[in-house]
């Protein structure tokens, strides 16, 4: 078995992997049994090779190689911020890991598909894809660290705490040879506390999971749409919860045979399809092509659901899709300007928001705003843990909060003549 690192950049491989790097000092194993007398044998080094994505660099530490040396190479190759630092795709790393395995089964380890920093988790997703799709020796397994991954807990398989003597090594790596990316501004490279992890762990994935870690963690990019369902409105109880309580919201003011609510950003149709199912007529705009094709296959499309393509700021400009109301539900996290939805053609606005963005965001500008009143609001679900592709992983769902709001009357402000 060849252990093989696989990381962005060089310093990765000391920040995520040092565990991996550091030649075996364990206890001896033991052979036979204790009672009769137990011979031991020390633990077998083995070599290690890391690639490295950002420069097509292989190095290949022999096993007798000390960690010193070894972490010595890859000083020599810590290179400043660099956001075009990427993945080189899953058939080139195909041709790179063939090169190293040589028809022997591979120990490959890499980042997690769902690291926040998008350049590793796209890479940690690569790699397994391009292991996946090609031939490989029996045996062979991916191993995916935690990594830098704030909003989600793991359930790892692995875990390698490293003592004070490791985590001294650690340190000084990055204050002797990275301390430029102490106080970078590039949100992808920057080193801070969480990302210099003290115990490393790593799990293993299957297809299906992997991808829908990185799906889920792709936001508004195109690449959320690369599984069906990302964010699991189908499954979690959460977001059944937090559905059914918005359906029955909208339902308590808004009578189906009045004209058409608009929905902003319908994804796959989750709403949409609930809506539809209680009798409304539903103009529901999605941009992404992906969704919007799973959203034009829904049960309803064509007959009660009609589907554009349209964003937020190409309905305002256009003002072509008036509604007895417009849904924006939980799609106003993405620095919108809000100033936009006095253009839309309605009278009647029901947002959804977790409660810290009501509260920083849309609360100050329905203060300052003189188009529209807040006559409702209701808890749609509370915050609660939850568990996501498949048990994988775990976070906390921050709830949603809805308000109503409603066109102010229009003043007259013509002069008055006597």
């Amino acid at each position: 078995m060849t252990d093989i690192v696989v990381v962005l950049r060089a310093e990765d491989a000391v920040l995520d992997f040092l565990s991996v790097l550091t030649p075996p000092t364990a206890p001896p194993a033991t052979t036979g049994s204790a009672a009769a007398g137990a011979t031991t044998t020390p633990a077998a080094p083995r070599e290690v090779h890391v690639l490295l994505a950002d420069s097509g660099e292989h190095l290949a530490f022999p096993s007798g190689l000390t960690l010193p040396a070894r972490l010595a190479l890859l000083a020599a190759r810590v290179r400043e911020a660099d956001e075009s630092a990427a993945s080189p795709g899953p058939e080139a790393l195909a041709t790179a890991l063939a090169r190293v395995a040589e028809g022997r089964p591979l120990c490959v380890w890499t980042h997690s598909p769902a690291d926040n920093r998008r350049s590793r988790g796209r890479l940690g997703h690569d790699v397994a894809e391009a292991l996946d799709a090609g031939e490989r020796a029996e045996g062979t397994t991916v191993r995916h660290a935690v990594g830098y991954s704030p909003f989600l807990q793991f359930v790892s398989e692995l875990d390698h705490a490293l003592d004070r003597e490791l985590v001294a090594v650690k340190l000084d790596f990055v204050n002797r040879h990275a301390r430029h990316l102490l106080d970078s501004e590039s949100p992808q490279h920057m080193l801070y506390t969480g990302r210099v992890p003290a115990a490393e762990r790593y799990f293993t994935a299957g297809p299906d999971e992997r991808r829908r870690l990185f799906a889920l963690l792709a936001s508004l990019d195109e690449e959320a749409a690369s599984v069906p369902d990302p964010w699991e409105f189908a499954t979690s109880p959460y977001e059944t919860e937090r559905l059914d309580a918005t359906t029955a919201w909208i339902a308590r003011t808004c009578d189906p045979d009045t004209g058409p609510l608009v929905e902003v950003g319908a994804c796959e149709g989750a709403l949409t399809d609930r809506l539809a199912d209680k009798g409304y007529r539903v103009e529901a705009t999605e941009p992404n092509p992906v969704f919007r094709a799973r959203l034009t296959a829904g049960p309803g499309a064509g007959d009660t659901v009609h589907v554009h393509a349209e964003g937020l700021e190409p309905l305002a400009g256009t003002r072509r899709l008036p509604g007895e109301a417009y849904l924006l539900i939980e799609m106003l996290y993405y620095g919108q300007d809000l100033d936009l939805l006095t253009a839309l053609p309605t009278g009647l606005l029901f947002v959804a928001l977790e409660p810290e963005v009501l509260d920083t965001s849309l609360r100050p500008w329905i203060t300052a705003s003189p188009d529209w009143e807040q006559i409702d609001e209701v808890v749609l679900v509370r915050p609660a843990l939850e568990t996501v592709c498949g048990g994988r992983a775990y976070l906390r769902k921050r709830g949603s909060t809805g308000v109503l709001l409603r066109r102010r009357p229009t003043l007259d402000r013509r002069p008055a003549f006597s």
